[in-house]
């Protein structure tokens, strides 16, 4: 029997719904739902008419029957897809957090917000390492962050405008940072030549971010590498710690391929 959200029940009922469609094959008519689940007729026709207006189930009138639709195989995809890219990555992760000897993140889109999936840090805590914001699972404007810069810089220009179209999207965490869609194609465009993205002090005063893009098997971008290191500290050499992310980010591309 269904259990039942005390502040939010049709919610409750259509995720019932979902679940119980996804552990059946073929079509299943409304009354069983109904019976299977304790719904009542009257709200439980509601909800399945709702859902399937928004893709989520199918109604297949010669069945007579509801079946799951294509929205919600489509957010079963995604998933698939995320935790594919997760199992892939995090070995690499390990591998390059320990040869560049810093914390490195591994990051998606999420609309113009960038969605930290994994975070590695090296073996032996690194002077490098300022205290972060990017934890798993925090969201950020990815027009601001290396990590989701590396990924708009390999998008088609009229998603790009999409994700941008007010100027109110052009959020700044330090006075700094792209105004308009324009300013931020021009810097867009100069690092993808370069293969790699980087934001100075975008985020936060005294850090500096640089992120790699990681690509699938019909070439595109899906993910970005990142790591993060205090600005004003002279590194040896950062085209050696650039270069760690550039080579980690195209071994999770071959292993996707």
């Amino acid at each position: 029997m269904a259990t039942e959200s005390s502040t939010s029940p049709a919610v409750g009922r259509a995720l019932d719904i979902l679940s119980y469609l996804a552990e059946r094959t073929g079509t299943v008519a409304a009354s069983t739902i109904a019976r299977d689940l304790g719904l009542p007729r009257s709200s439980m026709y509601h909800i399945l008419t709702v859902l399937t207006e928004r893709g989520f189930t199918v109604y297949v009138p010669e069945a007579r029957g509801y079946a799951l639709g294509p929205a919600a195989y489509r957010l079963t995809s995604a998933f698939t897809l995320h935790d594919q890219l997760e199992r892939m990555s995090r070995p690499v992760l390990r591998t390059v957090a320990a040869a560049a000897g810093i914390t490195v993140h591994l990051g998606i889109l999420r609309g113009a917000s960038t969605l930290y999936l994994l975070k590695e840090h090296p073996p032996r805590q690194s002077e490098l390492e300022p205290p972060l914001v990017t934890a798993v699972g925090v969201l950020l404007p990815a027009h601001l962050t290396a990590n989701g810069r590396a990924i708009l810089a390999h998008l088609p220009s009229a998603q790009l405008r999409a994700l941008y179209s007010r100027p109110g999207d052009f959020v700044s965490r330090t006075g700094r940072g792209p105004r308009s869609v324009e300013d931020l194609q021009t810097a867009l465009a100069l690092e993808k030549a370069q293969g790699w993205s980087e934001e100075i002090e975008l985020i936060a005063a005294g850090l500096r971010s640089a992120g790699a893009p990681i690509f699938d098997l019909h070439d595109q971008p899906v993910a970005a590498l990142s790591c993060t290191w205090r600005s004003r500290m002279a590194l040896r050499d950062p085209s050696e710690l650039i270069g760690h992310l550039v080579a980690g980010a195209r071994e999770i591309t071959r292993r996707l391929r």
